[in-house]
């Protein structure tokens, strides 16, 4: 069999048949969709796309949130011979007629009116478009336009061309060679305008196995589906790995139904951004503030035995059987319920990955029973570099290299990468492609170093070290991951390149911050008004002061500035995954920056 992704489709989805292959929530009710219905769905829309002109190797792009309608076009254009794009729900509409327009995409699969209207707003800048097909009809029933087409008619008109033409997609399946584009991942620019990352079907085949080869999956596990599909860490778990192994994805109602969903699915294998599982630390740590003396005594006491126990094992150590007995104890009294209320009661692992997580909320995790490591990689690396195995997480690692993947560190302590996921290069942008690809290694523009266990260990982005006026070199990084372990503090960004000496831009958490507020009875009317109350002031100081004393002289943040607006990924300030732009925040709040400085 050839390494393609519609092959290897093909392959599971007969062997599965009748078996569930996902399940999506509507109206309250979950519903079943087997291999069989997976794989027929599919065969019309290649076939769709075939007779309406898709050549191989032609672009059609996908906006939507996720749903089982957005993987089954995705492996419809590959298996057409075409590439997928996917583009983020939320993009602005300038930003999709980039996408649109760089990727020359002869088709469009959008989601809805909200998604159609940005079309609307830019067909006559996209002459390459033959059709726009929706797939979500609300408020668009009685819309004609001689460009758009319903995703049931798009269908129809696929199923026809198959039951005319049996053999139509089987022929088009075997001329794809696995050295073709299967699929352009623009990465989220955060110093530019995106840039079209050319993974293969071998890239996509081989990473398929490779994630599932040092944490083992099979046809028993289920997921839970809620990070952007034209992200590569959702195309991991709801594409790739679900076309090797066959089993469930289910996909969430909405974006605001994830810790609902979560508890009714209760997955077996858990993946998010850091943003998450900080966030469902800081419910944790608010709640249990919320409890009785003696709740929060219990806690207490089971996470201190949790922590102890952690910090042996994610340092290789023994731990004794006296402590263990003690740790299965706390379990059955407090963590277990815990879980079962979050809906990790069968979670055997799960991963935080897109962006480094603070080492304390990894810790935490591990303490409380929830097997949570740490992956590392990379869009141009089809998504992971390195991942922790279950058991032999090391703490303040993101684990060793995946098997059948080399790491090395340049003279400049740059990671780089040599793996058969390593990607064809960016479209039509030689000069980028140049700049990433050399010898056949990757440079990931991370700085790390690898320890005596081949654990890599990343120490920042190469363009982020900060260098301050005394000539010290500084990782960011580092220092906000420690201020983001508050459950005050959503994110943070440190500066002082140039500078005397390192300031701080700070986002609160807003439900903790209010709660904090109401508790204390802090008066305030708008977000603007929280950010600048003193006793808020007072409640950050006193977070930045926690970590400062944890850090040597040069490293502490001097002066702090509580930003006054929320970051919205619409406004460009933060990626859709929730990584915060640097160069673009420094930009915006110039002047707040330049406040810190004065007169001291």
């Amino acid at each position: 069999m050839k390494e393609t992704s519609p092959m290897l489709f093909r392959e599971t989805a007969q062997k599965y048949g009748s078996r569930v292959a996902m399940r999506k929530k509507e109206y309250g009710l979950w519903h079943d969709i087997s291999w069989d219905e997976y794989f027929r769905t599919v065969t019309y829309v290649a076939a769709a796309l075939i007779s309406m002109g898709l050549e191989k190797g032609d672009c059609a792009s996908i906006i939507g949130d996720n749903c089982p309608e957005w993987v089954m076009m995705d492996i419809g254009i590959q298996s057409a011979g075409g590439t997928a794009v996917g583009i983020y729900a939320t993009n602005a509409w300038q930003q999709v007629e980039y996408v649109i327009n760089n990727s020359e995409s002869k088709f469009f699969f959008v989601e809805n009116e909200e998604q159609l209207d940005k079309w609307l707003k830019f067909r006559d800048n996209a002459p390459m478009l033959k059709k726009v097909i929706v797939w979500d009809l609300e408020g668009l029933r009685h819309f004609r336009d001689p460009m758009v087409m319903t995703y049931q008619d798009f269908l129809e008109m696929g199923k026809k061309k198959a039951e005319e033409d049996p053999e139509l997609i089987k022929k088009r399946m075997e001329e794809i060679q696995p050295e073709d584009i299967s699929m352009l991942i623009y990465t989220s620019g955060t110093t530019g305008p995106p840039k079209g990352a050319m993974l293969t079907h071998k890239n996509l085949t081989w990473m398929g196995r490779a994630i599932t080869h040092d944490n083992p999956m099979n046809d028993k596990d289920e997921v839970l589906s809620f990070l952007p599909l034209c992200h590569v860490f959702e195309q991991l778990f709801s594409v790739l790995g679900h076309i090797t192994h066959g089993y469930v994805v289910n996909f969430i109602e909405s974006p605001d139904t994830v810790a609902d969903n979560m508890m009714e699915v209760s997955p077996t294998v858990g993946y998010a951004v850091p943003r998450i599982w900080e966030k469902y630390y800081s419910t944790i740590y608010i709640r249990m503030s919320d409890a009785t003396w003696f709740k929060r005594l219990v806690f207490h006491l089971a996470l201190k035995i949790g922590r102890k126990r952690a910090t042996l094992k994610m340092d290789f150590n023994k731990v004794p059987l006296y402590l263990e007995a003690l740790y299965w104890m706390a379990y059955f009294a407090v963590f277990g319920k815990l879980k079962e209320r979050l809906g990790f009661d069968r979670m055997r692992i799960a991963y935080s990955g897109a962006a480094p997580i603070s080492p304390d909320v990894l810790r935490f995790f591990q303490s409380i029973g929830v097997n949570l490591v740490e992956g590392y990689g990379q869009t141009e690396g089809t998504g992971v570099t390195c991942v922790s195995r279950v058991g032999y997480v090391k703490f303040g690692t993101v684990g060793p290299p995946l098997t059948g993947t080399e790491v090395r560190i340049a003279e400049d302590g740059e990671i780089l990468v040599r793996s058969p996921s390593v990607f064809k290069g960016y479209f039509k942008n030689p000069e980028a492609t140049e700049e990433a690809l050399k010898d056949g290694w990757l440079h990931s523009g991370d700085v790390g170093e690898i320890d005596e266990d081949g654990y890599l260990k990343i120490t920042d982005r190469k363009k982020d070290i900060i260098v301050t006026a005394g000539g010290k070199n500084i990782t960011p990084q580092f220092i906000e991951n420690k201020l983001k372990f508050s459950p005050y503090i959503n994110d943070a960004v440190v500066i002082g390149d140039r500078r005397k000496y390192l300031t701080c831009l700070i986002m609160i958490d807003e439900d903790n911050v209010v709660k904090y507020a109401q508790d204390n009875k802090i008066q305030f009317s708008t977000y603007k008004d929280l950010t600048t109350a003193p006793q808020i002031r007072k409640l950050i100081q006193g977070e930045v002061d926690k970590v400062n004393e944890e850090l040597a002289r040069v490293e502490q943040i001097k002066k702090f500035t509580i930003l006054p607006k929320k970051l919205y990924e619409e406004d460009g300030e933060v990626t859709p995954t929730m990584k915060v732009k640097r160069k673009f925040v420094n930009e915006a709040f110039f002047d707040l920056i330049e406040a810190m400085y004065r007169g001291r």
